[in-house]
């Protein structure tokens, strides 16, 4: 659970009752906006000098309007006045012109006197919102419920600060580890409700990414599916890593998210592609050789490992060689969620190394 810094009044901007509760209506917000994409999760809410609500706002994907901006036009069909109203937002206003414009220009034009917002934009294209509301006299408070800010956005924060996806691993195995039994068949490990799951995680991510091994031993659709086999609305890009070609009737080239082959065996060199095509989150399906290399590289975030309780003895592992000679060189993961799923069990963990 985040840290809710509102408990030490010492370290806690100033900040009113009103706008703190304000602040946790716009995280819940901002949670209706989707998780993938390339723009973060941000809502906002207007309070008028006497703390009552004016209007409300959440960014509904690439191309819509901003938050603020959208609270802004909820107040303005109640029929609200905002002159000298309160913006309490979940990410510093941007001060950017892409799809739509600034939202610390419409801030102003409104009237707005007050910004309260819980993280400082760390986007260079878009952060300098607040020192543009400053100068045009408004009063700006940032760091409010930090620790709750950052965790509601997730990946996109990651992917921003370090310039490359986020990436989170995938494992489906048995409980020593196989991914595929002696004879190389793998359907099904896990049960229906882990693979349920599972679906629902790549629709959340912006890219699934496997070797050539893969897509052309297993033949995957890498889709995202609801319960009964229906394609979701957003459908992940689906990405092979690998210098084969794919066959002409590969169902990777059938409905679902664009193919995207790229030819290279380099994790880092993926990355960098698939930023420069404001990939965010990308989740690793694809076989141990890609799951070693991804982690040899130290560019795994996180794991997500459905273990199913079953032996096999035999047959692939789930990670190849990772060049570990000696139990003092193993990689050591945190575990940071446990979640039964049907008969098997989700362990979700982080690598443990060094932040940056």
């Amino acid at each position: 659970m985040a840290t809710r810094i509102e408990s030490t009044p010492s370290l806690l901007p100033a900040a009113t009752d009103a706008e703190l509760t304000a602040l946790r209506r716009a995280f819940e917000l901002a949670r209706r906006g989707p998780a993938h994409g390339p723009n973060p999760r941000v809502g906002a809410v207007l309070l008028a000098p006497d703390g009552t609500t004016l209007g409300e706002g959440w960014h509904r994907g690439a191309g819509t309007p901003h938050a603020e901006v959208a609270a802004l036009a909820d107040a303005a069909g109640h029929g609200r006045d905002v002159h000298g109203a309160t913006a309490v937002v979940t990410l510093e206003p941007c001060d950017h012109t892409g799809r739509t414009g600034p939202c610390s220009v419409a801030l102003l034009a409104a009237g707005v006197a007050r910004v309260v917002a819980a993280v400082p934009d760390p986007n260079p294209l878009a952060a300098g919102g607040a020192d543009r509301l400053r100068s045009g006299g408004v009063d700006v408070v940032v760091g409010v419920l930090q620790d709750e800010g950052r965790a509601l956005l997730g990946p996109w924060w990651h992917a921003v600060r370090h310039g490359r996806p986020f990436v989170t691993l995938k494992l489906a195995v048995s409980l020593d580890g196989r991914v595929a039994a002696a004879d190389g068949t793998s359907r099904w490990i896990t049960s229906d409700v882990a693979r349920r799951h599972a679906h629902e995680l790549r629709s959340q991510v912006d890219a699934i990414v496997v070797g050539t091994g893969t897509a052309l031993a297993d033949d995957p659709e890498l889709t995202a599916r609801t319960a009964d086999g229906a394609l979701v609305e957003h459908q992940p890009m689906r990405v092979v890593v690998g210098l084969r070609d794919l066959p002409a009737g590969a169902r990777l080239h059938g409905p679902g998210g664009p193919l995207v082959q790229l030819r290279t065996h380099e994790p880092s060199e993926v990355l960098q592609q698939l930023a420069g095509r404001e990939v965010r989150h990308v989740l690793v399906e694809g076989g141990p050789t890609l799951s070693a290399a991804f982690l040899r590289a130290g560019l795994v975030d996180e794991v997500h490992a459905y273990v199913a309780p079953v032996l096999l003895g035999a047959g692939r592992l789930a990670v190849a060689d990772l060049g570990v000679t000696t139990i003092d060189q193993a990689l050591h993961l945190d575990p940071v969620h446990v979640q039964p799923l049907g008969t098997d069990v989700l362990v979700v963990a982080t690598p443990r190394r060094q932040e940056s």
